[in-house]
C-alpha cells in the first residue's frame, strides 16, 4: 500500500469498525497488556479510552506514557491468515485537560452510549493517546506511516 490516501481509508475503516484494542504499557519490571474499548478522532491523531484510575494500566501510563494499541480484524477463522489486518498505533498517552476530556468523552459516548454511567464515576478518567505512527500489517506486507503523512 504505497498510497497514503488508501492507507488512511483503510485505517479509518478498521478503526471505526472495531470496538476493542489491546493496550500495551510498560511497568517498571515488565510489559503489560489490557483489552480496552476505544474510539478514534476523525483525523486519526487521537485514540481515547476510559479507565479507572486505580488500575495497573493507569499506573503504568503515569510511569511511562509511551504506549501501543493493537487493533485488528480477525474473526478467529483460517481465512484470517490472508484477510486479517492488524494495526498498531504507537503514541503518547495521558489524561487530557478538563475541556479536552469533555470533548473526547462525548465522542467516546457516541460509540459506547452504554458506558455513560461508568464515565460519570469520579475515579474514572479519559485517556487520550496522541498517535505518532501507525503500523499496518497484512499477510504479506507491513507499512509504517507517520501521522503527519496521512493527515
Amino acid at each position: 500500500m504505497d498510497n497514503p490516501s488508501k492507507a488512511k481509508e483503510l485505517l479509518r475503516k478498521v478503526m471505526n469498525a472495531q470496538r476493542f484494542a489491546v493496550l500495551a504499557t510498560l511497568s517498571v519490571q515488565q510489559p503489560y497488556s489490557n483489552l480496552v474499548a476505544f474510539a478514534v478522532s476523525d483525523d486519526l491523531r487521537n485514540i481515547v479510552f476510559a479507565t479507572n484510575r486505580h488500575t495497573q494500566k493507569y499506573r503504568n501510563i503515569l510511569l511511562n506514557d509511551r504506549v501501543a494499541l493493537l487493533i485488528d480484524t480477525r474473526s478467529n477463522d483460517l481465512s484470517d491468515f490472508i484477510e486479517a489486518v492488524a494495526i498498531t498505533a504507537i503514541g503518547v498517552a495521558g489524561e487530557p485537560t478538563s475541556e479536552e476530556s469533555n470533548k473526547l468523552g462525548r465522542s467516546y459516548l457516541y460509540k459506547y452510549p452504554s458506558l455513560g454511567e461508568f464515565l460519570q464515576r469520579p475515579d474514572v478518567g479519559i485517556i487520550s493517546v496522541m498517535v505518532t505512527d501507525y503500523i499496518i500489517a497484512q499477510f504479506d506486507s507491513v507499512e509504517r506511516l507517520r501521522i503527519d503523512d496521512i493527515s
